[in-house]
């Protein structure tokens, strides 16, 4: 008897749906850090362990899945083509985030009223590297240093010119497109296996972050909280579903249940990188989109795309100028929309890298870059709205640029 209840609960865990297991062990998280307080970074480990095995999978998944979705175009041009429809959305996508961004902060004014002092106010801004630097880096001086240290953006662009050329030289390059092939069939497999730890390491990285931060580091800056948080909801819900209905014509009921797992390892993990293995596969199977398209896109856009992180330092730009009091010129706000979309391109996507871009947008504009102490304290809390965000516009690109090249199946979307 004990024998069949013990089989039949682990049938009902085993044929729970990943993203019901990921909501559990998120709860179980927080509940437990909850009543476990400080000591709750105990269970940290569990979730290292599970954040590890994700990092161990995204060299070689990006690196592969992008030689395998450029070499199964077989065209050059209509490579180039989709780039170009794939970077444009995503940078337009951000400079809209990051509007909303600073259109709740100058709304809800979280730093009314702090009234802070600069200390080193004047030398604001001298720290910020230039534009020309971030773009010289792009270009990988030796691609196995670059895979060796996981720089996903020189990985990329060592990717492209590998499967680029794979395809130019025909036949001679088929023996190599056959084993990346495998090795991406090996990847995928991989991820899959990787995932099913997905409930178990969120549910001890939930109660680290509930443990640690607690009630008292959230209540002083709730606003803040709530700001990038409505903000998410808004561009999700409003903006990504408002494109996908205008112009891919596409119902965003289907695109919103098909994002709910990815956006769940998203939350948790705050790294889009992270979560590019769930990501390719519900856009695939969830959404219909081709193996060609969604290689080449979704890679690139776990690099390029970090509506979240823009959207979020809107609002904490915003926030920091009005804690130390200092008025801001439309000229200005136009700067920070400029400066957070242009320094969306080189951003890892990692757990953290807002903060350092953050850092960027405060120093263009002349803001405080000691501000940064202010919201350290709940950047993990913001990560996970704003990565939640990113892989949301990722997916939602690669269906509106599968859709343009007819490489979307709407009977699988539709379903």
């Amino acid at each position: 008897m004990d024998n069949q209840v013990q089989s039949s609960r682990q049938g009902f865990w085993s044929g729970m749906a990943l993203w019901k297991k990921i909501l559990i062990g998120m709860v179980a998280g927080i509940i437990v850090g909850a009543l476990m307080g400080p000591s709750a970074a105990l269970l940290k480990p569990i979730g290292t362990l599970f954040i590890n095995a994700i990092k161990m999978l995204i060299v070689p998944l990006v690196f592969c899945s992008l030689i395998v979705g450029i070499t199964s175009m077989k065209d050059t041009r209509k490579m180039g083509r989709i780039g170009v429809k794939a970077v444009v959305l995503y940078l337009g996508t951000t400079a809209v985030a990051i509007a909303i961004g600073l259109g709740l902060s100058a709304l809800l004014e979280p730093g009314a009223g702090l009234n802070m002092v600069a200390k080193d106010l004047d030398d604001a801004g001298k720290s910020a590297p230039p534009l020309v630097q971030t773009l010289l880096a792009m270009i990988p001086q030796n691609p196995v240093n670059a895979l060796a240290a996981g720089n996903i953006l020189q990985i990329i662009v060592f990717a492209v010119g590998l499967g680029v050329s794979l395809v130019l030289v025909g036949e001679k390059g088929e023996p190599a497109v056959k084993l990346f092939e495998s090795l991406a069939e090996a990847m995928y497999k991989l991820t899959e296996l990787v995932m099913k730890l997905a409930p178990y390491g969120i549910f001890g990285l939930m109660a680290w972050v509930a443990g640690t931060y607690g009630l008292d580091v959230l209540l002083p800056l709730i606003k803040v909280i709530g700001a990038v948080y409505l903000g998410a909801l808004i561009h999700v819900l409003v903006f990504y579903s408002g494109v996908l209905s205008v112009l891919g014509r596409l119902n965003p009921i289907k695109y919103l249940r098909a994002i709910t797992n990815p956006a769940a390892v998203a939350f948790t993990t705050s790294s889009s990188s992270g979560t590019l293995p769930a990501t390719i596969k519900a856009t695939r199977q969830d959404m219909g989109v081709s193996e060609g398209v969604s290689s080449f896109v979704l890679p690139l856009g776990a690099t390029i795309n970090m509506d979240g992180t823009a959207l979020y330092q809107g609002v904490c730009a915003l926030f920091i100028a009005q804690a130390f009091g200092i008025d801001l010129q439309t000229s200005d706000y136009l700067t920070i929309i400029l400066t957070a979309t242009l320094a969306s391109v080189g951003t890892a996507g990692v757990p953290g890298a807002g903060l350092i871009m953050l850092s960027l947008v405060l120093s263009t504009v002349g803001l405080p870059v000691e501000g940064l102490a202010i919201v350290a304290g709940i950047d993990r809390i913001l990560d996970m709205a704003r990565t939640t965000i990113n892989v949301c516009g990722d997916m939602m690109v690669a269906v509106l640029v599968a859709k343009s090249e007819r490489e979307l199946d709407e009977n699988v979307y539709n379903s």
